[in-house]
């Protein structure tokens, strides 16, 4: 940077450096404010899951920091280095949840990049203490020192920066809803039964049953169903026409009349990973994606993993290669979590994967592993602490196989948007190699 700049240490800079609650509050069901630590933060933001607890506004003014729109929050306790701005959420902070009061005078997003570049994250992983976990002191932070330059530099780089996070975040919210569309249209045929449902409440009040199902399908009235191309018309018509009209009872509960109840192996060949041998370093480079489970948490498909084999490394277990389309499934601690492969892949053996049987069971098969997931839960626990689902159990799961028809329609359905959702991911992820590229350059300049 410019010799105008000056070096200041991040304490300097800071009102207050501090971190969390040591301990755990009074957890409530269904409270408005939250308890997070370090793994709730990610990429700018809190993140809130089905494992956030809740606690009453009792608590949270118990324990609650003095936090405000100028405060950063990283994670130094386990995980570390992760980072998010805090926007007025009401949460109490664990101790790994570390918390940073940026001055007035000085540009937060600016000191947001400074603590995502490289320089910052090498330093505070490299200093970390602790033989089983890592722990970041606040006197280490206090101490970190960082060139800063004046207050319009400072605006400059974090707006050429942050430009490129908006559009990431914007893609990343646009394939929420994509997603979440496709999802519900699985939920209205699969597991809600609507098409089906609405055909039987139609015979009983002397209804036309395929105009009811065909209204199911798209959210149409009968009189919007009028207004459409005879095309469109014909090609709903035939989609509504492979819904039976009658519920029956099965394995399962009650299901549609001719859909039976097969096995997870029935839909695909079903293989557990294996991580190669770590003393041959000629196995690992960079050609397959090597999935394990931190690979799986935020995305449909995952595009780039922390770890690749090479070729040699591959071919090694030729058979474990999973080719674009499958569904990979974690069965070992974390359970249950979902994602396709878009290239051919190999995961470690904390996976079970599906290779389809058909393309057309992709889609089909993630939503549904989805669902299964409480279900994976209860398999795997076993009495066990460390939760474990064997591959046989995995295979031998009872699912629910519809008319393959019905299948084949809902992809051709919910392709186009997996298409658009994997697209946005690629755009999103060479955004972020841009910025990355650019954050060291436009911080030393």
């Amino acid at each position: 940077m410019s010799s105008l700049n000056r070096f200041v240490t991040l304490g300097e800079i800071s009102d207050r450096i501090g971190d969390g609650l040591h301990g755990t509050p009074a957890y409530s069901e269904n409270g408005e404010y939250f308890f997070i630590n370090g793994n709730n933060l990610l990429d700018g933001e809190i993140i809130f899951n089905e494992k956030t607890k809740s606690c009453s506004k009792f608590e949270y003014d118990k324990y609650k920091k003095d936090l405000s729109n100028n405060t950063i929050l990283i994670s130094i306790n386990g995980t570390i280095g992760n980072l998010a701005f805090y926007k007025g959420e009401n949460v109490i902070l664990g101790k790994s949840a570390c918390y940073i009061n940026i001055k007035s005078d000085v540009d937060k997003n600016f000191i947001y990049y400074a603590l995502k570049s490289s320089k910052f994250q090498n330093y505070i992983k490299s200093q970390a203490t602790g033989s089983t976990i890592k722990n970041v002191s606040l006197k280490l932070l206090r101490d970190y020192v960082l060139e800063l330059p004046d207050i319009i530099q400072q605006k400059r780089i974090s707006k050429i920066l942050s430009t490129l996070d908006d559009k990431i975040h914007l893609n990343n919210q646009i394939n929420q809803t994509l997603e979440s569309i496709a999802q519900a249209i699985f939920k209205s045929w699969f597991i809600d039964f609507e098409p089906v449902r609405a055909k039987i409440s139609a015979k009983q009040t002397g209804q036309d049953p395929e105009l009811a199902a065909m209204c199911a399908i798209s959210g149409k009235t009968q009189a919007e169903l009028d207004q459409l191309t005879k095309e469109d018309f014909a090609e709903l018509q035939a989609t509504a026409a492979l819904f039976p009209d009658e519920l029956v009872e099965s394995e399962l509960g009650t299901v549609p009349k001719g859909w039976s109840v097969q096995k997870i192996k029935d839909f695909g060949r079903v293989i557990c990973g294996k991580t190669p041998s770590k003393s041959i370093a000629e196995y690992y480079g960079n050609d397959i994606p090597f999935i394990k489970i931190p690979d799986m948490h935020h995305d449909v498909f995952v595009l780039d993993s922390f770890e690749k084999l090479s070729e040699k490394g591959s071919n090694s277990q030729a058979n474990k290669i999973l080719p674009r389309g499958s569904i990979c499934v974690s069965c070992i601690a974390t359970v249950g979590k979902v994602i396709i492969t878009h290239q051919p892949s190999q995961t470690n053996q904390q996976i079970n994967s599906i290779v389809p049987d058909l393309p057309i069971y992709t889609y089909f098969l993630y939503f549904l592993m989805g669902e299964k997931e409480r279900l994976f839960h209860d398999l795997a626990s076993g009495g066990s602490a460390t939760l474990n689902m064997n591959t046989s159990t995995f295979s031998n799961v009872d699912i629910l196989m519809p008319n393959s028809k019905i299948i084949e329609a809902y992809d051709g359905v919910v392709s186009r948007i997996f298409d658009e959702i994997l697209h946005n991911l690629k755009l999103s992820f060479l955004l972020s190699d841009m910025r990355d590229t650019l954050l060291p350059k436009l911080l030393d300049r």
